[in-house]
């Protein structure tokens, strides 16, 4: 019984490691596949043509859904060969063998039949990668070329391979190298075009040296504007810029209402959902203490003392009748228990505040570390919007950000904002850090306008400037 048992498990363990040696056969051949698959789409809607050209026999919507066939079929060559790559390299490094026992066994007859076999293999391997070259190289040259040199050679001649690989080139003895096919593509010279030269750059090199011309540069645009909208393909490039456009708008719109609405919903859920029950459980009690600093303690006895002054009021004006001293002293009583319940809900509730909103800033600063791309296109978004407005619109919101925040009514705005924050947190109202905070804050608010204004507003726009120093004065 355990010898069987050992029989079976030696199986398996063959088995898996036979389909471990064949994943990169296997893994090649399914990148050959979806190549196929695409020469197939080509051949029978395309005439041969790479997929994606113009074509008057398909609508956009046909051609939209063939390229995202070929899109599908390019994701798994590119998967595939990776795996091709990676589980060869593995299997090399896991199977080398020492040169001289490697040389002893290949002068054997067997080893000689098996040492053909491999050429085979190597040319078979080679066609099946040239054909998934051809057919994905139609698809790469649409993306813009890096930059490489005119010419590239292959970096490792045949030569160089033979001399140092570690079995021996011996006709005599049986031993035979690649073949011819294979040496080919190792040793051929491929000779790759240069990149041209971007059309954008020739008209920034252009439009540098219109500047030295004795005509105004405003002409000069025009003129340029001008042929640009004769240009046959101008209708194009205008609609392409519209639906990057738009894309760009629905992206950021999109972005800043999650950066607003995810916050702001992972406080209020965290604070009533993880954080609340904890701290309601942990914290309060009857030992808790009902205040959280002395303002708090303070409104609490000015309540008491305004409650007994107006039952003090209502008795004297008839509204309620005479009360005597312990009526008064039990209703003065059961209002003070409520108000300490009130306010030692309040001093929980600052303390939820604090965990729920760290809560809410790490999901904020994890929303930007991890959506870069949407940050890019948000500043993007947000420079278009403001660069793109009237000079006189950014003049008025510049006197309008600055008189909110550093004008003369600001402190006044700035003591709501620190009162609030103060009694969001439970803490005690500092007056000599208002003050302090006021003195400085706005002052180094306001440098930092001036500063944007004189070094990168003067630059991009001065008759924005211009009209906001006119505005202003």
């Amino acid at each position: 019984m355990t010898s069987s048992n050992w029989t079976q498990f030696k199986r398996f363990l063959n088995r898996a490691n036979q389909w471990f040696r064949d994943t990169p056969d296997r893994a090649l051949d399914q990148a050959l596949d979806a190549a196929l698959k695409i020469r197939s789409l080509e051949n029978e809607h395309f005439h041969g043509e790479a997929i994606g050209s113009s074509s008057d026999e398909y609508s956009d919507r046909v051609l939209s859904y063939f390229k995202s066939e070929v899109n599908r079929y390019l994701q798994v060559i590119q998967m595939r060969l990776a795996e091709f790559n990676t589980s060869r390299s593995i299997f090399a490094i896991s199977e080398q063998i020492d040169p001289a026992e490697l040389n002893r066994k290949l002068r054997n007859q067997d080893d000689i039949y098996d040492r053909h076999q491999d050429a085979d293999t190597i040319a078979i391997v080679c066609e099946k990668l040239e054909f998934i070259d051809a057919v994905t190289s139609r698809y790469h040259q649409k993306k813009s070329p890096s930059k490489v040199p005119s010419t590239s050679k292959a970096l490792v001649k045949l030569e160089d391979l033979e001399s140092r690989s570690l079995i021996p080139n011996d006709p005599e003895n049986g031993l035979v190298s690649l073949p011819q096919k294979s040496k080919s593509i190792l040793s051929s010279d491929i000779p790759i075009s240069p990149p041209k030269a971007d059309n954008n750059l020739k008209d920034n090199l252009q439009s540098e040296n219109s500047g030295t011309s004795f005509l105004p540069r405003t002409l000069l645009r025009t003129v340029t504007r001008i042929k640009r909208e004769l240009n046959p393909e101008s209708e194009e490039q205008v609609i392409k810029d519209y639906r990057k456009s738009k894309v760009k708008t629905i992206i950021a719109i999109r972005f800043i209402l999650i950066l607003i609405l995810v916050p702001l919903l992972t406080q209020q859920l965290s604070k009533n959902f993880v954080v609340g029950p904890l701290v309601d459980r942990f914290w309060v009690n009857e030992n808790t203490p009902i205040f959280m600093n002395v303002d708090m303690e303070e409104e609490a006895l000015m309540e008491i003392e305004r409650y007994e002054a107006r039952l003090k009021f209502e008795m004297m004006v008839g509204f309620i009748p005479e009360l005597t001293e312990e009526e008064l002293e039990e209703r003065t009583q059961a209002k003070a228990i409520k108000i300490a319940e009130e306010y030692r809900t309040l001093s929980s509730n600052a303390i939820k505040n604090i965990f729920a909103d760290i809560i809410s800033v790490f999901t904020f600063v994890l929303i930007l570390s991890n959506n870069k791309q949407e940050v890019q296109v948000l500043k993007s978004f947000m420079g278009d919007i403001i660069y793109g407005l009237s000079d006189s619109a950014k003049a008025f919101i510049i006197i309008l950000l600055t008189d909110m925040f550093v004008g003369f009514h600001s402190p006044h705005g700035w003591e709501v904002i620190l009162e609030s924050v103060a009694r969001h947190f439970g803490v005690a109202e500092s007056r000599d850090f208002n003050f302090l905070f006021i003195a400085t804050f706005p002052v180094i608010l306001d440098a930092v306008f001036k500063y944007w204004i004189f070094r990168y507003l003067n630059r991009s726009s001065p008759s924005a400037v211009s009209t906001y120093k006119t505005m202003n004065e």
